[in-house]
């Protein structure tokens, strides 16, 4: 298992939340796609560098936009909260002061909130 890579109790409780492959071309393994998809997310990799062992990335950048299209990763996030709501916080950047360089903002721009989501 790859450092990203999902254990068997987590893929336990994603796995069922995918949607089911129709009749047709076989299709690659959701765990080794669902498991390129969390690696892009986690490392911030373009989709081009993942690695070869996920399969190829357009499969797995097709895979994570349809499923997002279909609403799959808000119900695939809903059950994770809904199984473990201690797991979560909100931070409000709005209070997380930078130097007026660090984003190549002007100084005294307006700061403007934005909740992030954090799981534990």
């Amino acid at each position: 298992m790859a450092r990203y890579d999902l254990s068997d109790e987590e893929w336990q409780l994603v796995e069922p939340l995918l949607p089911r492959p129709g009749k047709g071309r076989r299709r690659v393994d959701d765990r080794r796609v669902t498991n390129g998809i969390f690696y892009v997310l986690r490392t911030g990799a373009p989709w081009r560098d993942l690695p070869e062992r996920y399969g190829p990335y357009t499969t797995v950048y097709n895979r994570f936009n349809r499923w997002a299209k279909r609403g799959i990763w808000l119900k695939v996030f809903e059950e994770l909260a809904r199984r473990s709501p201690q797991s979560l916080q909100l931070i409000d950047s709005s209070i997380v002061r930078a130097h007026q360089h660090a984003a190549g903002g002007k100084k005294g721009a307006r700061i403007t909130p934005l909740a992030v989501l954090v799981a534990d």
